[in-house]
């Protein structure tokens, strides 16, 4: 199990508030050394359907689609 297991439940409604546990993870845990994971649950699940992760980009933050592309190449695993 990691060290910080974060969960998410933002779906693209909220595009800015879906992007920060990836941001987190990726720039702040992975960055670190922390080993970490993250959880999709409700509206987060619809994150995953083909083409949705490409159009969220929240305000300040990394598109989601990079987050995610980078997270996958640190290895970070993802829980649905």
């Amino acid at each position: 199990m990691p060290k910080l297991f974060i969960s998410t439940t933002v779906g693209p409604g909220d595009p800015t508030r879906a992007s920060i546990p990836f941001h987190v993870a990726l720039n702040g845990a992975v960055k670190s050394g922390t080993e970490c994971g993250i959880a999709f649950a409700g509206d987060a699940t619809e994150l995953l359907k083909p083409g949705t992760l490409a159009g969220v980009r929240g305000v300040g933050i990394p598109p989601l689609k990079d987050l995610v592309d980078g997270l996958v190449a640190q290895g970070v695993p993802f829980y649905v």
